[in-house]
């Protein structure tokens, strides 16, 4: 009875010590559904999968897409804005990059090419945002708009091939184990990411800035700098998804990257980060994009319909954003 009511209160400080960090309430429901779905497929093998060699690999494939992009609109969303372009970003890039490489353009000027354009639609659109004093969310509608519009033009509606060669696609797409590469970069990008957010005096100004403009502005920081630096950095990482799930696939289509935006914002406010900027985490970003695809391989495990993806997707932005915010008022 002793070693129960132990290991009770064991637990009870576990979950407290998890609860008082940053991201403690998305590692806790991560960590319970990685729990439920490993015992489901203990006690299931045959039907739920979710521990097979095959699916694995899927996950870790699947979630960098996403992953990456989240991170960079959690950055944004930190500062107080929001990029609905992302997903527009992303095909435009690695669409120029594969034109300029079939057109016999070096790899490598394709590729730095292709991260100069992500760059320069994310600064285009922080630009916009801070002379205009414009919300950013109609400022990057009407980007998302106009970007899927030149996309269209330049590929006239058909795939544009890619095939830069085994040296470069081992170096984003190869397995290592379970493990695919594209993964691998994922934890780079978001180690590097929560550095710069958490031990830079860089990064600890977006949190300044979404939090109070005025008073960011008041203490010597220039907020229409940082801001026009997240939607930067936001812009080249969504150049670097597209360039990773091109060399993957070998091809870019352009109807790809249609409704990553609104997922990349779902794993942010899934992660708990808030709405109207000043907090959130990259572990936060990180695990949500993480949560957003565990879901949706539970759904094809067993065998839902499609459209339960789009059901839950909605559900949980409105419950984590009304959590989010009950949870900063108290």
């Amino acid at each position: 009875m002793g070693e129960l009511t132990t290991q009770n209160m064991s637990f009870k400080t576990l979950f407290n010590r998890l609860r008082g960090l940053k991201s403690g309430n998305i590692v806790i429901v991560f960590l319970t559904i990685q729990i439920v779905a490993i015992i489901a497929s203990l006690l299931f093998p045959e039907s739920f999968r979710y521990l097979s060699g095959p699916n694995l690999r899927v996950i870790f494939r699947a979630i960098p897409t996403l992953g990456i992009i989240a991170i960079g609109v959690n950055l944004l969303m930190i500062a107080g804005e929001f990029d609905l372009s992302v997903g527009s970003n992303f095909t435009i890039s690695a669409l120029i990059m594969a034109k300029t490489l079939n057109a016999g353009v070096p790899l490598i000027i394709a590729v730095a090419l292709a991260l100069l354009v992500g760059a320069f639609v994310g600064w285009l659109n922080g630009f916009a945002t801070v002379k205009s004093n414009v919300p950013s969310f109609i400022i990057t509608l009407g980007s998302m708009m106009f970007w899927r519009g030149i996309i269209l033009f330049i590929s006239q509606a058909a795939n544009e091939s890619f095939h830069p060669g085994p040296f470069f696609k081992a170096l984003l797409t190869a397995s290592v184990g379970p493990f695919q590469l594209q993964f691998i970069w994922f934890v780079f990008i978001a180690v590097a990411a929560w550095l710069f957010l958490e031990r830079h005096q860089t990064g600890n100004r977006f949190f300044a800035v979404g939090g109070n403009k005025n008073a960011a502005n008041a203490l010597g920081i220039s907020s229409d700098r940082i801001k026009i630096l997240a939607f930067t950095i936001t812009g080249v990482l969504a150049a670097f998804s597209g360039i990773m799930s091109t060399t993957r696939v070998s091809a870019v289509s352009p109807i790809q990257g249609e409704g990553l935006e609104l997922q990349a914002i779902a794993a942010c406010v899934i992660g708990g980060t808030a709405l109207m900027g000043g907090s959130g985490s990259v572990l936060g970003a990180f695990l949500g994009a993480a949560l957003l695809y565990t879901i949706q391989d539970f759904l094809l495990l067993l065998r839902a319909p499609g459209f339960y993806l789009k059901m839950f997707v909605g559900m949980i932005i409105v419950i984590a954003a009304i959590l989010n915010e009950a949870l900063r008022k108290k």
